[in-house]
C-alpha cells in the first residue's frame, strides 16, 4: 500500500472524542488497556517515535528488531506497531497467523518505501534485463512495502538493514555481477563506495522518466541505484557539517547512511541507528557529537546524555512527519478498540506476497 492509497483508505478514521481527550486522560486509559491485557498486548516502538507514545512501547528498536521481537512474544495476541506501514508489515510476515498486527494510525507511511511501488519496479525489472541479461541480482532496504520484498524473493534477492547492507552487497556480487538496491539510492551508494566501487560503475535507474542514468560505460555498470531517499536524511548537507566543523572543531559528526554520499564523506562516523546511539553511549563523558539523523531520537539522545555536549546536524531538521503520525489519540483509540473487540487498522500482508517475501527476509538473516 502506498502513501495516496493509505490516504484514500476507508477504513474508520479517529472518533473526535479522542482529539478532545486530555493528555492525561488518554495516557490513563493506555495504562489500564495495557494493563488489563497483560502479555497478550505487545507494544512495539520504533525510536523516532515521539516521546509521549515511545514511553509505552514494551521494546524500542529499529524495524526489523521490532519484528523479530514481536515474534518472539509468544503470549501476545495482537501486536500494536507504533512505526510506519511498511514495519508492521514485516512484523506481520515474522509473527503467528493467530497474531494480529495494528496500526494505530493508517497514514503513517514512508515516503521513501512509496518512491518503489510494484508496478514501477516490474517495468524497470523487464527494462534493465533487457539491457543487461540475466546479471543483475535485486537487494531491498527492509524500508520498503512488503510486494518489494516479495519481488526481490522471487528473483533471488534479499533484504538489506543498514547495519548488515555491506554484507549483503558483498553476498550478492557472489550471485551475479550485477545488483540492482531499492528503494533508497543513498544506503546503496554509501555501501558500494565503502566496498571499493568506484562510482562511475554505478548508475541511477530514475522510475518515473523510466531511464538508467550515469558517468561511466554502461556495460561495466556494477551498482544500479533506485532513485528513491528518506526524506529526513536527504536533508542534512555538507553546510551543515561545514559549520558544525567551524563552530565546534573538536565535535565528532555521526550520520546515518541514508545520508548524501557527500554528507558522510564529511562527516567523522557513518552507522545505523543502533550503531549511533551505541557510538554516543560508549563515548567518555565530556565528548561532543553532532548527530545527522531523525530529530526525535536525536533529542531523546541528548536527555539521555547530560554529561555529553550533543547537537543536531541540522537544528532546524523537523521530525519524521509520518512516524509522527502515531500520537496518543491514535495508541488510545487503537487499543481501547482492541479492548472492545473490533480493533481498526490491521495490517494483513497476503500469502501470495509473504510467502516469497519472508524468502528475501530469511536469505538476509541466513547470510549476513
Amino acid at each position: 500500500m502506498n502513501l495516496f492509497d493509505t490516504l484514500n483508505s476507508t477504513r474508520p478514521s479517529l472518533p473526535e472524542r479522542y482529539k478532545r481527550m486530555a493528555d492525561e486522560e488518554l495516557e490513563e486509559r493506555i495504562i489500564r488497556v495495557k494493563q488489563d491485557w497483560g502479555r497478550r498486548l505487545f507494544i512495539p516502538g520504533h525510536h523516532y517515535q515521539k516521546d509521549e507514545v515511545i514511553q509505552f512501547a514494551d521494546a524500542r528498536g529499529d524495524s526489523l528488531k521490532l519484528a523479530q521481537l514481536s515474534a518472539t512474544q509468544h503470549d501476545a495476541e495482537a501486536i500494536v506497531f507504533c512505526g510506519v506501514h511498511f514495519m508492521a508489515e514485516t512484523a506481520d510476515l515474522l509473527t503467528r497467523e493467530d497474531q494480529h498486527v495494528f496500526l494505530p494510525d493508517m497514514r503513517a507511511g514512508c515516503s521513501m518505501a512509496d518512491m518503489a511501488d510494484i508496478r514501477q519496479t516490474e517495468r524497470a525489472w523487464e527494462q534493465l534485463t533487457a539491457l543487461f541479461g540475466d546479471t543483475i541480482l535485486p537487494l531491498t532496504y527492509v524500508n520498503s512495502t512488503a510486494a518489494i520484498k516479495s519481488f526481490v524473493g522471487e528473483h533471488g534477492g534479499a533484504t538489506v538493514t543498514s547495519s548488515n547492507a555491506a554484507d549483503m552487497v558483498t553476498w550478492a556480487f557472489t550471485q551475479k555481477p550485477r545488483l540492482l538496491f531499492l528503494p533508497d539510492q543513498h544506503l546503496g551508494r554509501n555501501t558500494a563506495c565503502d566496498l571499493g566501487i568506484p562510482l562511475e560503475k554505478m548508475a541511477v535507474w530514475d522510475p518515473v522518466q523510466e531511464e538508467l542514468v550515469g558517468s561511466g560505460v554502461m556495460d561495466e555498470v556494477q551498482v544500479i541505484l533506485w532513485k528513491g531517499h528518506c526524506s529526513v536524511h536527504e536533508n542534512f548537507t555538507t553546510v551543515n557539517v561545514d559549520h558544525i566543523r567551524a563552530e565546534y572543531p573538536d565535535m565528532k559528526i555521526i550520520v546515518h547512511p541514508e545520508c548524501s554520499r557527500e554528507v558522510v564523506e564529511a562527516s567523522d562516523i557513518s552507522g545505523s541507528t543502533n550503531a549511533i546511539i551505541q557510538s554516543i553511549e560508549q563515548s567518555p563523558p565530556g565528548s561532543a557529537w553532532a548527530i545527522g539523523t531523525e530529530m526525535n531520537l536525536v533529542n531523546r539522545i541528548i536527555q539521555k546524555h547530560p554529561d555529553k555536549h550533543i547537537l543536531s546536524l541540522n537544528p532546524k531538521m523537523c521530525p519524521c512527519l509520518t512516524m509522527n503520525r502515531i500520537d496518543l489519540p491514535h495508541l488510545t483509540w487503537a487499543l481501547e478498540s482492541l479492548a472492545e473487540g473490533h480493533p481498526p487498522n490491521r495490517i494483513k500482508v497476503e500469502e501470495q506476497v509473504a510467502g516469497p517475501a519472508r524468502i528475501a527476509l530469511n536469505r538476509m538473516l541466513d547470510h549476513a
